[in-house]
C-alpha cells in the first residue's frame, strides 16, 4: 500500500470521514456484504463487489448495486481479483482468512474489516452496543436479552450474526436506545476499533476449525477471535465461571480503564457474580445494598425450555441487562416474554413414555453435550459435518447415558468409530442414505431401541449442510419422522 493509501484509511474513522475518496472492495454478496456495499455507496465511496456465485439472488442484488453505482463482478473466478489499488476490504463471514483476496490484502497492509467493524465506525448516533458471543447459546441469549430490555421499556435493535446486519440498523431512521449484537468468531476476526458498552462470551469449545485451518493453532486463533469481543470494552465483561477459557479471555483483554468482570454460575454466586439460590436467579454483581445481599431477578421456572445450559444463557442475558441498568422485574418479565426459536431442545412428542427432543441447533460436540446433560437415558441421533472437531470427549463423558446411537451424515463413520472404541457395548446403527430417508430410518430404529423413560434426542454434534439446507430443515425432517411414524 502506498503512503497516500495509508493516510486515507487512517482517516476513515467514522461517518464524517471523506469516504468519497475511498476505493473499497466488498468480498461476498451475502446479506452482510450487500448491506455493507449499500451503506458504502450511500457514503459516497467507490465500491467494487465480487462473488464467485452468480445465483439468481446474487444477480438480483448485484443489479441493484450496479444501478446505485457499484462495480459488480459475479460468477466463477470473480474473486480472483487483486486487492492492489483498493484502500479497504470488507470481508463477508463465509470467506476464510486464507482466501487469496483476503490474504493478499493482509500482505499488502490493506485493512480488512467485517461488516460489524464498518457499522461501528460509520454510526453517527451514540447508540450503545451490548455484544454476545460464544461457541453455543448466542442466539438464545440475544433473544433473552432483547426481551428483557424491551420489558424495561427500551427500543432495541437485535442485529449481527442473528440475521440482520448491524449496518442496516445504523442507517435506520429509528432512534434506538441500544443494539443487542450477536457476534460470531468470523465477524470478530476482522475488528479493530469496535468498543462495546458491555460484552459476554458464553463458552469456548472447538468449532469451525476448518475456517481456521491455515493458522498454526486453529483452536487458539478461534478462541482469540472470541476474546476480541472484550477488546476496548467500556463497562462490563461477562464470563462463564464454569468455562475457565472465558474468564482467561477477560483477564487477557485490553479493556477501557474501569471496566469490570462479572461472572455467572449455576451455583451460589460470590460477590460480583450472577447465580442460583433456592431456585431463584439472583444478582450479586449490580446491587447497591449490603455486600452480603442478593437481588432476585427471576425464578428458575421462568427459564423455558429448562436445561442447565439454557439457565446459563438466561444468567448471561440477565447480567448484560443489569449492566445496562434494567430493573430486576424486567429480567423475569423478559424471560416470560421471550420466544426461543425452534430446534433448540424442543419437545416434539411424548409417545409410549418416550420423549422426542429436537435440538438440531446442536451443530458441534459441545452443544450436543449440553443437551445430553439435561436427560438421563438417551437414544442419540447424531452426525453431519463435524468441521474438524472430535466427538471423543463427548462420548467418553456421556456414554453412561446412551441407550443406543443412530449415526447419519457425511461424518457418520467417525461417530461409529468413536462409539466402537469408547462405548463398544452401546448399539450403533449407521445410516448410509443421504436424503430424508436417513432421518426416517434413524427415528424408526430409535423407537425400537427406546424404553419408557428414555429420550430420543436429535443433538447431531455436526452441521447439516451435507444433507439439508440448514439445521432447521434437519429438525423439520426429524419432527416429521416422529409425527408420521
Amino acid at each position: 500500500m502506498q503512503n497516500g493509501q495509508r493516510a486515507l484509511v487512517a482517516e476513515l474513522v467514522d461517518r464524517t470521514s471523506d469516504w468519497k475518496a475511498a476505493r473499497v472492495l466488498v468480498a461476498g454478496m451475502g446479506r452482510s456484504g450487500f448491506a455493507a456495499a449499500d451503506a458504502l455507496l450511500e457514503l459516497g465511496a467507490h465500491v467494487t463487489v465480487v462473488d464467485d456465485s452468480d445465483s439468481e439472488a446474487n444477480t438480483e442484488k448485484g443489479t441493484l448495486l450496479g444501478v446505485l453505482g457499484a462495480d459488480v463482478k459475479l460468477g466463477p473466478g470473480s474473486s480472483a481479483i487483486s486487492p492492489e489499488g483498493f484502500d479497504l476490504v470488507i470481508a463477508s463471514p463465509g470467506w476464510h482468512p486464507d482466501h487469496p483476496l483476503l490474504a493478499g490484502a493482509v500482505e499488502r497492509f490493506i485493512p480488512v474489516w467485517s461488516e460489524v467493524e464498518l457499522a461501528y465506525r460509520i454510526q453517527d448516533k451514540p447508540v450503545p452496543w451490548l455484544g454476545v458471543t460464544g461457541t453455543n447459546g448466542k442466539t438464545t441469549t440475544v433473544n433473552m436479552l432483547t426481551a428483557m430490555l424491551r420489558a424495561d421499556g427500551l427500543k432495541v435493535a437485535e442485529v449481527g450474526n442473528i440475521g440482520r446486519p448491524v449496518v442496516e440498523a445504523i442507517l435506520d431512521e429509528v432512534d434506538y436506545d441500544v443494539f443487542v449484537v450477536e457476534l460470531s468468531s468470523f465477524q470478530l476476526h476482522w475488528v479493530d476499533a469496535l468498543s462495546l458498552h458491555s460484552a459476554a462470551c458464553l463458552n469456548v469449545q472447538p468449532d469451525h476449525l476448518e475456517w481456521y485451518a491455515s493458522f498454526p493453532d486453529p483452536f487458539g486463533q478461534y478462541a482469540a477471535d472470541k476474546g476480541n469481543i472484550y477488546r476496548h470494552c467500556q463497562h462490563y465483561c461477562v464470563y462463564n465461571a464454569a468455562d475457565k477459557a472465558t474468564e482467561k479471555l477477560v483477564e487477557d483483554a485490553d479493556v477501557i480503564e474501569g471496566a469490570r468482570a462479572v461472572g455467572f454460575t449455576l451455583g451460589i454466586p460470590p460477590r460480583s457474580m450472577m447465580g442460583i439460590v433456592d431456585e431463584l436467579l439472583v444478582d450479586r454483581a449490580f446491587i447497591q445494598q449490603r455486600h452480603d445481599s442478593a437481588v432476585e431477578v427471576a425464578k428458575l421456572t421462568d427459564v423455558q425450555p429448562y436445561a442447565p445450559h439454557n439457565v446459563e444463557n438466561a444468567l448471561a442475558a440477565a447480567a448484560l441487562a443489569r449492566a445496562f441498568g434494567a430493573h430486576p422485574h424486567s429480567i423475569a418479565q423478559g424471560l416470560k416474554d421471550v420466544k426461543v426459536g425452534d430446534h433448540r431442545i424442543q419437545l416434539v412428542a411424548e409417545i409410549d413414555g418416550v420423549k422426542y427432543i429436537d435440538d438440531s441447533k446442536a451443530t458441534n460436540p459441545h452443544a450436543a453435550g449440553a443437551s445430553m446433560k439435561a436427560f438421563e437415558h438417551i437414544v442419540w441421533i447424531a452426525g453431519g459435518q463435524l468441521k474438524g472437531t472430535s466427538v471423543d470427549d463427548l462420548v467418553e463423558t456421556y456414554k453412561g447415558k446412551l441407550r443406543a446411537v443412530a449415526a447419519l451424515g457425511v461424518d457418520r463413520g467417525e461417530i461409529a468409530d468413536t462409539m466402537a472404541r469408547l462405548a463398544p457395548d452401546v448399539p450403533v446403527k449407521v445410516l448410509e442414505a443421504s436424503d430424508d430417508s436417513a432421518m426416517r430410518d434413524a427415528v424408526a430404529w430409535a423407537k425400537e431401541q427406546a424404553i419408557p423413560g428414555d429420550t430420543v434426542l436429535l443433538a447431531p454434534g455436526g452441521a447439516s449442510l451435507d444433507m439439508w439446507p440448514g439445521y432447521a430443515a434437519r429438525g423439520e425432517a426429524f419432527q416429521k419422522a416422529v409425527n408420521d411414524g
